[in-house]
Parts: C-alpha cells; structure tokens; sequence
C-alpha cells in the first residue's frame, strides 16, 4: 500500500502490470514526452524526461478504499519528493470502470474529484501546516497533506475542448509547493516560463488560457479553483473542499 513508482521502473517492467495500469502509463507517457514538444506544461514534461515524477495506482475513484491508497501514495511521496528532484510531482492513476465512463460528464468529474480530496484529507493524521489558511477563499490557501503543501491537478475522460485537462482515465497529480521557489513571477526565470506555458497552452487546447489561471500568492488567485477547470470558461462560487474527520461514503453511481 502507498507504493510508488518512477520512470526507470516501468522502462523495465511494464509488461507486468495489469492491462489498465499499463495503458494508463504508456498514455501518459506518449501524451507528456510527445516528440513535437507541443505538451504545454513544461516543468512536467521535464520532470518526466529526468525521472523526477513519481507515480502511484489506485482503484475505482468512487470508493473510499481508493482514497485511502491515494492518501497513502501521498505520505510515502512526502517522505520522499525533496530526493526526486526540482521538477517533482506525484501522478495518480484511478481505475476507471466502463460504466464510469460512458455516464460521467465534466461536472460529474468535478464533484468526484472534491469527494475524492475530502476523503483523502480525512486520513491525514497530521495538523493542517500553521503558514497555510484553512480557509480556500484565502489567495494563500493551498491543499495540504501531512504537513505538505501540493498543487493538485485533475484530468478526466470527459473533458474534449481543453485537450491540456484529458485523460484516457481519471487522473491526479500533486506538485509540491516547494517547486514553485524557483518558478513564480517574483523571478526572472519565473516569468518566463509562465509566458511559455502560456502560449504552449493555447496552442494546444486551441482556446483561450482559463480565467482561473494566476499566480500563487495573488490577491484575486484561488488555488482550488485551477485544481479542476471546466471545458469551458466557467468555475464554482463555492470551494468544496471541507477538512473532514472521519471518510465520507462510497460514491458509487452517478446521482
């Protein structure tokens, strides 16, 4: 439980795992490491080249058990995340079933991912970081997890027009806050590589950045609302994240 894997491991054993989490590697390896270079997020295509990612598996995101393997997953990373490298993040990949896919939309994807953070947060057993509000309506609220605090990621089968936030299944990732030292727009380097990421990501969902899109540590940002952005420009009023003490019930159908 909480295993993680890199890059190097599956180059030598990828024919062992089972067919989905195969697929699910070997999709996001051809979708990050494309040869044209046109993936927008730079830091992530490099961290993926240089063996900094980590990866885990968990099974169907609507149940709780799956939670609890991604909470897991996370503990043993933070143990571990400062050693991999500056480009670190922790990629999740759900087992996503049939039935999932053909009747979940985007939206239904966004209510599964906050169930999935608020069961995930449930099994922390550490305080929230004393530096970090507890309130996601604050510009320097951030997710945290045993004492970490990470940038989520979601990407879904449903989403079609922002091609940057599709995936084959339902994916997570969690870049911990610690990268961004370096890249921010209080650096030259910082600035930079905004713009680049910037004009990568246009070109390749060929539509406008999201609204929602700003810097860490902006007065009018709001972290929670890029940690799941819409096909379209639209975003929540309310964040759903709640920092629950005890694990929410199964989620196992589409209401």
């Amino acid at each position: 439980m909480g295993e993680l894997f890199e890059k190097i491991w599956f180059d030598e054993h990828l024919q062992t795992l089972s067919d989905w989490k195969k697929d699910a590697y070997e999709s996001f390896s051809t979708i990050i490491a494309d040869k044209d270079n046109t993936y927008p997020c730079i830091p992530g295509r490099q961290g993926f080249l240089t063996n900094n990612l980590r990866f885990s598996f968990a099974g169907d995101p609507r149940k709780v058990d799956s939670a609890k393997e991604l909470s897991l997953a996370l503990r043993e990373y933070g143990k571990c995340s400062r050693e991999t490298g500056k480009y670190a993040s922790l990629v999740t990949f759900f087992e996503t079933p049939k039935d999932l896919l053909d009747q979940f939309d985007v939206e239904d994807y966004r209510e599964l991912f906050w169930k999935v953070l608020n069961q995930v947060t449930a099994f922390d057993e550490k305080e929230w970081p004393e530096d970090i509000p507890t309130d996601p309506t604050d510009h320097k609220w951030e997710f945290c997890f045993d004492g970490e605090p990470y940038f989520a990621f979601c990407a879904t089968p449903a989403h079609e027009v922002r091609r940057s936030r599709h995936f084959p299944c339902f994916l997570l990732a969690f870049q911990p806050r610690w990268v961004f030292e370096e890249i921010n727009d209080s650096t030259v380097f910082g600035q930079k590589m905004k713009k680049s990421i910037r004009k990568r990501l246009v070109e390749y969902d060929g539509m406008p950045g999201h609204p929602d899109l700003k810097w860490y540590g902006q007065s009018d940002n709001h972290e929670w609302k890029q940690y799941f952005l819409s096909d379209n420009e639209t975003s929540p009023s309310k964040c759903p994240f709640m920092r629950m003490q005890q694990t929410l019930p199964n989620f196992t159908q589409k209401s």
